[in-house]
Protein backbone atom coordinates (compact mmCIF):
# COMPACT_ATOMS: atom_id res chain seq x y z
CA UNK A 1 0.00 0.00 0.00
CA UNK A 2 2.83 2.39 0.85
CA UNK A 3 4.54 1.66 -2.46
CA UNK A 4 1.29 2.43 -4.31
CA UNK A 5 1.05 5.79 -2.52
CA UNK A 6 4.66 6.55 -3.45
CA UNK A 7 3.96 5.74 -7.11
CA UNK A 8 0.86 7.96 -7.11
CA UNK A 9 2.76 10.78 -5.43
CA UNK A 10 5.60 10.60 -7.96
CA UNK A 11 3.07 10.64 -10.83
CA UNK A 12 1.32 13.71 -9.45
CA UNK A 13 4.54 15.57 -8.67
CA UNK A 14 5.22 16.87 -12.23
CA UNK A 15 1.64 18.15 -12.55
CA UNK A 16 1.79 19.92 -9.20
CA UNK A 17 5.21 21.35 -10.06
CA UNK A 18 3.81 22.68 -13.35
CA UNK A 19 0.89 24.31 -11.55
CA UNK A 20 3.33 25.81 -9.07
CA UNK A 21 5.40 27.24 -11.92
CA UNK A 22 2.37 28.88 -13.51
CA UNK A 23 1.30 30.30 -10.15
CA UNK A 24 4.80 31.67 -9.66
CA UNK A 25 4.74 33.45 -13.02
CA UNK A 26 1.31 34.89 -12.20
CA UNK A 27 3.07 36.98 -9.57
CA UNK A 28 3.75 40.48 -10.99
CA UNK A 29 7.14 40.62 -9.25
CA UNK A 30 8.32 37.33 -10.81
CA UNK A 31 6.82 38.14 -14.20
CA UNK A 32 8.51 41.56 -14.17
CA UNK A 33 11.95 39.96 -14.10
CA UNK A 34 11.13 37.33 -16.72
CA UNK A 35 9.62 39.92 -19.07
CA UNK A 36 12.73 42.06 -18.80
CA UNK A 37 14.86 39.16 -20.02
CA UNK A 38 12.41 38.20 -22.78
CA UNK A 39 11.86 41.63 -24.35
CA UNK A 40 15.24 41.87 -26.16
CA UNK A 41 14.86 38.39 -27.65
CA UNK A 42 11.38 39.12 -28.98
CA UNK A 43 12.61 42.45 -30.36
CA UNK A 44 15.52 40.79 -32.18
CA UNK A 45 13.21 38.10 -33.55
CA UNK A 46 10.78 40.75 -34.78
CA UNK A 47 13.58 42.57 -36.60
CA UNK A 48 14.93 39.43 -38.27
CA UNK A 49 11.48 38.25 -39.39
CA UNK A 50 10.53 41.73 -40.63
CA UNK A 51 13.67 41.99 -42.78
CA UNK A 52 13.16 38.49 -44.19
CA UNK A 53 9.44 38.97 -44.79
CA UNK A 54 9.73 42.39 -46.40
CA UNK A 55 12.59 41.20 -48.63
CA UNK A 56 10.55 38.29 -49.91
CA UNK A 57 7.32 40.27 -50.13
CA UNK A 58 8.62 43.40 -51.86
CA UNK A 59 11.62 42.07 -53.82
CA UNK A 60 11.31 38.32 -54.42
CA UNK A 61 7.58 37.57 -54.73
CA UNK A 62 6.25 37.74 -58.31
CA UNK A 63 3.93 40.46 -59.56
CA UNK A 64 0.26 39.56 -59.33
CA UNK A 65 -1.24 38.97 -62.77
CA UNK A 66 -4.50 40.78 -61.89
CA UNK A 67 -3.57 43.57 -59.46
CA UNK A 68 0.00 44.25 -60.53
CA UNK A 69 2.40 45.70 -57.97
CA UNK A 70 -0.29 47.26 -55.77
CA UNK A 71 -1.07 43.84 -54.30
CA UNK A 72 2.18 44.00 -52.27
CA UNK A 73 0.36 46.08 -49.66
CA UNK A 74 -1.03 42.74 -48.42
CA UNK A 75 2.34 41.95 -46.84
CA UNK A 76 1.56 44.72 -44.35
CA UNK A 77 -2.23 44.79 -44.47
CA UNK A 78 -3.02 41.13 -43.87
CA UNK A 79 -0.63 40.54 -40.92
CA UNK A 80 -1.86 43.79 -39.33
CA UNK A 81 -5.49 42.70 -39.73
CA UNK A 82 -4.70 39.27 -38.27
CA UNK A 83 -2.93 40.81 -35.28
CA UNK A 84 -5.71 43.33 -34.67
CA UNK A 85 -8.14 40.45 -34.11
CA UNK A 86 -5.71 38.10 -32.37
CA UNK A 87 -4.54 40.69 -29.86
CA UNK A 88 -8.14 41.57 -29.01
CA UNK A 89 -8.92 37.93 -28.25
CA UNK A 90 -5.79 37.58 -26.10
CA UNK A 91 -6.60 40.80 -24.23
CA UNK A 92 -10.18 39.61 -23.67
CA UNK A 93 -8.86 36.26 -22.41
CA UNK A 94 -6.64 38.02 -19.86
CA UNK A 95 -9.55 40.26 -18.89
CA UNK A 96 -11.70 37.19 -18.26
CA UNK A 97 -8.96 35.57 -16.17
CA UNK A 98 -8.74 38.75 -14.13
CA UNK A 99 -12.49 38.75 -13.50
CA UNK A 100 -12.70 35.06 -12.65
CA UNK A 101 -9.54 34.57 -10.59
CA UNK A 102 -8.94 38.18 -9.50
CA UNK A 103 -5.33 38.02 -10.70
CA UNK A 104 -3.58 41.38 -10.89
CA UNK A 105 -1.27 40.39 -13.73
CA UNK A 106 -4.16 39.43 -16.03
CA UNK A 107 -5.68 42.90 -15.92
CA UNK A 108 -2.27 44.46 -16.52
CA UNK A 109 -1.68 42.24 -19.54
CA UNK A 110 -5.01 43.33 -21.03
CA UNK A 111 -3.98 46.96 -20.55
CA UNK A 112 -0.56 46.31 -22.06
CA UNK A 113 -1.95 44.60 -25.16
CA UNK A 114 -4.71 47.06 -26.05
CA UNK A 115 -2.56 49.94 -27.42
CA UNK A 116 -0.69 47.57 -29.75
CA UNK A 117 -3.97 46.06 -30.91
CA UNK A 118 -5.31 49.53 -31.66
CA UNK A 119 -2.12 50.34 -33.59
CA UNK A 120 -2.47 47.26 -35.80
CA UNK A 121 -6.15 48.06 -36.38
CA UNK A 122 -5.20 51.55 -37.60
CA UNK A 123 -2.52 50.03 -39.87
CA UNK A 124 -5.03 47.51 -41.26
CA UNK A 125 -7.58 50.25 -42.00
CA UNK A 126 -4.99 52.61 -43.49
CA UNK A 127 -3.34 50.01 -45.73
CA UNK A 128 -6.78 48.76 -46.74
CA UNK A 129 -7.64 52.27 -47.90
CA UNK A 130 -4.34 52.53 -49.82
CA UNK A 131 -5.11 49.22 -51.53
CA UNK A 132 -8.77 50.11 -52.10
CA UNK A 133 -8.17 53.38 -53.97
CA UNK A 134 -6.56 51.85 -57.10
CA UNK A 135 -8.57 48.62 -56.80
CA UNK A 136 -12.09 49.90 -56.04
CA UNK A 137 -11.62 53.50 -57.13
CA UNK A 138 -12.33 54.89 -53.65
CA UNK A 139 -10.55 55.17 -50.31
CA UNK A 140 -13.49 53.84 -48.28
CA UNK A 141 -16.73 51.95 -48.69
CA UNK A 142 -19.11 50.86 -45.96
CA UNK A 143 -18.26 47.25 -46.66
CA UNK A 144 -19.12 44.68 -43.97
CA UNK A 145 -15.49 43.81 -43.23
CA UNK A 146 -14.26 47.40 -43.30
CA UNK A 147 -17.09 48.56 -41.06
CA UNK A 148 -16.61 45.76 -38.52
CA UNK A 149 -12.85 46.45 -38.47
CA UNK A 150 -13.61 50.13 -37.78
CA UNK A 151 -15.87 49.02 -34.92
CA UNK A 152 -12.90 47.04 -33.57
CA UNK A 153 -10.86 50.25 -33.48
CA UNK A 154 -13.66 51.96 -31.55
CA UNK A 155 -13.69 49.06 -29.08
CA UNK A 156 -9.95 49.41 -28.50
CA UNK A 157 -10.20 53.18 -28.08
CA UNK A 158 -13.25 52.82 -25.84
CA UNK A 159 -11.41 50.38 -23.60
CA UNK A 160 -8.36 52.62 -23.35
CA UNK A 161 -10.52 55.65 -22.60
CA UNK A 162 -12.53 53.77 -19.96
CA UNK A 163 -9.58 52.42 -17.98
CA UNK A 164 -7.92 55.84 -18.11
CA UNK A 165 -11.03 57.69 -16.93
CA UNK A 166 -11.55 55.68 -13.72
CA UNK A 167 -9.18 56.58 -10.89
CA UNK A 168 -9.60 53.36 -8.90
CA UNK A 169 -7.43 50.75 -10.72
CA UNK A 170 -9.57 47.81 -9.56
CA UNK A 171 -12.81 49.38 -10.78
CA UNK A 172 -11.12 50.41 -14.02
CA UNK A 173 -9.88 46.85 -14.60
CA UNK A 174 -13.35 45.39 -14.02
CA UNK A 175 -15.09 47.92 -16.25
CA UNK A 176 -12.53 47.49 -19.01
CA UNK A 177 -12.76 43.70 -18.78
CA UNK A 178 -16.53 43.78 -19.26
CA UNK A 179 -16.16 46.03 -22.30
CA UNK A 180 -13.50 43.77 -23.83
CA UNK A 181 -15.60 40.66 -23.31
CA UNK A 182 -18.71 42.29 -24.76
CA UNK A 183 -16.74 43.24 -27.88
CA UNK A 184 -15.55 39.69 -28.58
CA UNK A 185 -18.71 39.12 -30.63
CA UNK A 186 -17.28 41.49 -33.25
CA UNK A 187 -14.29 39.22 -34.02
CA UNK A 188 -16.22 36.43 -35.79
CA UNK A 189 -18.21 39.12 -37.62
CA UNK A 190 -14.95 40.53 -39.02
CA UNK A 191 -13.61 37.11 -39.96
CA UNK A 192 -16.77 35.66 -41.53
CA UNK A 193 -18.17 38.88 -43.02
CA UNK A 194 -16.97 38.02 -46.53
CA UNK A 195 -18.86 34.70 -46.27
CA UNK A 196 -22.03 35.96 -44.61
CA UNK A 197 -22.59 39.00 -46.82
CA UNK A 198 -21.98 40.02 -50.42
CA UNK A 199 -19.01 42.35 -49.91
CA UNK A 200 -16.43 44.08 -52.07
CA UNK A 201 -13.63 42.77 -49.89
CA UNK A 202 -12.01 39.68 -51.33
CA UNK A 203 -12.19 36.35 -49.52
CA UNK A 204 -9.43 34.83 -47.45
CA UNK A 205 -6.26 33.99 -49.35
CA UNK A 206 -5.07 31.70 -46.52
CA UNK A 207 -7.36 29.07 -45.01
CA UNK A 208 -6.86 26.16 -42.66
CA UNK A 209 -9.21 23.99 -44.73
CA UNK A 210 -8.01 24.75 -48.26
CA UNK A 211 -4.82 25.26 -50.24
CA UNK A 212 -3.56 28.87 -50.27
CA UNK A 213 -4.78 30.92 -53.26
CA UNK A 214 -1.35 32.48 -53.86
CA UNK A 215 2.19 31.61 -54.88
CA UNK A 216 4.37 29.95 -52.26
CA UNK A 217 6.77 32.90 -52.16
CA UNK A 218 3.85 35.26 -51.50
CA UNK A 219 2.63 33.02 -48.70
CA UNK A 220 6.12 32.76 -47.20
CA UNK A 221 6.51 36.54 -47.18
CA UNK A 222 3.11 37.04 -45.59
CA UNK A 223 3.72 34.45 -42.87
CA UNK A 224 7.15 35.89 -42.06
CA UNK A 225 5.63 39.36 -41.74
CA UNK A 226 2.89 37.92 -39.52
CA UNK A 227 5.57 36.36 -37.33
CA UNK A 228 7.36 39.72 -37.16
CA UNK A 229 4.14 41.43 -36.06
CA UNK A 230 3.59 38.76 -33.40
CA UNK A 231 7.13 39.06 -32.03
CA UNK A 232 6.88 42.86 -32.03
CA UNK A 233 3.58 42.67 -30.16
CA UNK A 234 5.11 40.36 -27.56
CA UNK A 235 8.13 42.63 -27.05
CA UNK A 236 6.07 45.81 -26.74
CA UNK A 237 3.40 44.26 -24.51
CA UNK A 238 5.99 42.78 -22.15
CA UNK A 239 7.85 46.09 -21.95
CA UNK A 240 4.60 47.93 -21.31
CA UNK A 241 3.41 45.50 -18.63
CA UNK A 242 6.69 46.01 -16.76
CA UNK A 243 5.94 49.73 -16.67
CA UNK A 244 2.40 49.05 -15.46
CA UNK A 245 3.68 46.80 -12.68
CA UNK A 246 6.07 49.53 -11.57
CA UNK A 247 3.24 52.10 -11.61
CA UNK A 248 0.94 49.87 -9.53
CA UNK A 249 3.69 49.23 -6.98
CA UNK A 250 4.47 52.94 -6.72
CA UNK A 251 0.77 53.68 -6.25
CA UNK A 252 0.49 51.01 -3.54
CA UNK A 253 3.47 52.49 -1.68
CA UNK A 254 1.94 55.98 -1.74
CA UNK A 255 -1.22 54.61 -0.18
Amino acid sequence: MDSLRRIESSALAPASALRGTWRRFASPAVFHGWAGRAVPWFAILAGVLAVAGSTIGFLVAPTDHQQGEVYRIIFIHVPAAWMSMFIYLVAAFHAAMGLIFNTRLSALMARALAPTGALFTVIALWTGAVWGKPTWGTWWVWDARLTSELILLFLYLGYLALVSAIDDPRRADRGGAILLLAGVVNIPIIYFSVQWWNTLHQGASVSLTAAPAMAHTMLAGMLLMAGACWAYSAAVALARVRCLIDEREALARRR
